[in-house]
C-alpha cells in the first residue's frame, strides 16, 4: 500500500492512497471495453522502484539496494487476430502525447509518441514474432520522478508479452536484460540493470541487494514495522536522456582507465592516487563510485542486523557524495535532504534515482511520519519561493511483475 501526504495550513494528514491497483485494472479494463468492444484476456503489471542505496554503480558493476513499490504499470489486452497490427492506447496522466497509436509489429522502428517507444523496444529484443493485439496501458508510478516508471512500462510490456505469445523468459535476468536493451536502443538511455531487475525480482517485505557485475541477487528481509520509507518528489522533472547521464557514464569509464582497471569492484581509494594528473572531475566522479559500492555493502549488512540507525547514516553520506562528487543532485532535492535531515525521527535521507530532480528517500520512525512530513513541505515551499511543491509517498517494499488475473474483476 502507498499513502499520500498533503499539507495545508492546518494541519498535516493522510488525504488518500494513491490510485489503488485494483482501481488502475479497473480502469484499463473499462478503457479496453469502451475502446475495442471486447474484454481483455490478458494482463500484466509490474512495479517502479526506490532505491535504497547504490546510486550510478550499477553501470559501474557494483552493488545496488533498491525494493519494489506497490505503484504499478498495468497493461490489459488479447490478441486482435492480424497479422501484424498492434493497436495500443494508454489512459495514465503521464503520457502527454498521443494516447492511441497504431504500427506495426513485424517492421518496429522508433518514433512518435515517446513513450510508446518502451514498448517497442521491448517488443523488438522480445526475440519471436509477435502477433497483432489490442491493449491499455494505465500506471500510478509518478512520471519523471525518479522511480522507474519507464522500466515499470518495459517489464509490464515483456511480461504481457510472455503471455501473449507463450514464450516464457526463465531467468530474471534475462529478462531484464531484454528491457534494459529496450532502453538502451529505443529510448537512447545508456541505463544500469538495476530498474529493471528489481521490477521483475521484487518481493513484499524485502529490499534486494543486486549484484550488478553478475546480475545475482539477495533478499533481504525489511519490515517496517515502527519504520517507514517516505519518497518526497520535489516536483523537479528530470530528463535523463540529456547529456548529463551519458557524460557522467563516459567519464567514470575514462577514470577507470586512467586507474588501469577493468571494474570497480578491484578499485580502492588508494588507486585515486593514479588521477592525481588527471581532471580533478574525474578524480570525483570515481571517488563517489568506489565508495558507494562500500557503502551499500555495508548497508545491506546493517539491513540485515536492523541496525536502522547505521542504514539512514550511510543514505545520508550517499547523498552527499551524489551532490558534492558527483554532481548529479539540485538545489531543491538538497533542499528536502536537509529539511529531512532536521526533522524528528529521522535517520537517513537522500536523493534516489538519476538525479538533477525527482526525488529524494529518507528513512524515519513511523510514530514521527506527520510531523516529519509537515515540517519538510514548510521548509521546502518557503526555500523555493512557492515554484514547486513536493509530494509525499509512504511506501512499503512490494511485488515484482505478475499476471493479474481478471477474472476477479468480472466477478465485482
Amino acid at each position: 500500500m502507498a499513502l499520500i501526504f498533503e499539507v495545508n495550513k492546518d494541519d498535516t494528514k493522510m488525504v488518500s492512497k494513491v490510485i489503488s491497483f485494483d482501481e488502475v485494472v479497473k480502469t484499463s479494463i473499462e478503457t479496453f471495453r469502451n475502446t475495442f468492444g471486447s474484454e481483455p484476456d490478458i494482463a500484466a503489471c509490474a512495479p517502479g522502484r526506490v532505491n535504497l542505496i547504490g546510486e550510478h554503480v550499477d553501470y559501474n558493476d557494483g552493488f545496488v539496494l533498491p525494493m519494489a513499490l506497490p505503484m504499478v504499470t498495468v497493461i490489459v489486452g488479447k490478441k486482435n487476430y492480424t497479422p501484424s497490427t498492434c493497436d495500443v492506447v494508454t489512459c495514465f496522466e503521464g503520457a502527454q502525447e498521443e494516447k492511441r497509436t497504431q504500427f506495426d509489429s513485424s517492421n518496429i522502428a522508433r518514433g512518435v509518441p515517446k513513450w510508446l517507444n518502451y514498448v517497442k523496444g521491448v517488443m523488438f529484443h522480445f526475440g519471436q514474432a509477435i502477433p497483432g493485439f489490442n491493449a491499455v496501458i494505465n500506471s500510478n508510478v509518478p512520471v519523471g520522478g525518479g522511480l522507474s516508471s519507464s522500466a515499470a512500462l518495459e517489464v509490464a510490456t515483456a511480461t504481457f508479452l510472455e503471455q501473449l505469445t507463450a514464450r516464457k523468459i526463465e531467468k530474471p535476468s534475462e529478462k531484464a536484460l531484454v528491457c534494459q536493451k529496450a532502453e538502451h536502443t529505443f529510448a537512447n538511455m545508456p541505463c544500469g540493470i538495476m530498474d529493471q531487475l528489481i521490477s521483475v525480482c521484487g518481493q513484499k517485505d524485502r529490499a534486494i541487494l543486486i549484484d550488478c557485475r553478475n546480475l545475482t541477487i539477495e533478499q533481504i528481509p525489511f519490515e517496517t514495522t515502527g519504520l517507514a520509507v517516505l519518497i518526497c518528489n520535489s516536483s523537479v522533472k528530470h530528463e535523463l536522456a540529456s547529456s548529463e547521464y551519458p557524460a557522467r557514464r563516459k567519464q567514470c569509464q575514462q577514470a577507470l582507465q586512467l586507474m588501469g582497471l577493468k571494474s570497480y569492484r578491484d578499485a580502492t581509494e588508494k588507486h585515486l592516487t593514479a588521477l592525481k594528473g588527471a581532471d580533478e572531475v574525474l578524480t570525483r566522479r570515481a571517488r563517489h563510485v568506489i565508495t558507494e559500492i562500500k557503502r551499500t555493502v555495508a548497508a545491506a549488512e546493517a539491513l540485515k542486523e536492523n541496525d536502522f540507525e547505521q542504514m539512514g547514516k550511510l543514505m545520508t553520506e550517499s547523498h552527499k557524495s551524489l551532490r558534492d562528487d558527483f554532481n548529479v543532485s539540485c538545489h531543491e532535492v538538497d533542499i528536502l535532504v536537509e529539511a529531512a535531515l532536521a526533522a524528528p525521527g529521522v535517520l537517513g535521507s537522500r536523493m534516489t534515482g538519476g538525479g538533477f530532480g525527482g526525488c529524494t528517500v529518507t528513512l524515519l520512525r513511523k510514530e514521527n511520519v506527520e510531523s516529519a512530513v509537515k515540517e519538510i513541505d514548510t521548509i521546502y515551499s518557503r526555500k523555493v519561493g512557492g515554484k514547486y511543491r513536493a509530494r509525499f509517498y509512504l511506501v512499503e517494499p512490494s511485488d515484482g511483475a505478475r499476471l493479474i488475473n481478471l477474472g476477479h474483476y468480472w466477478k465485482q
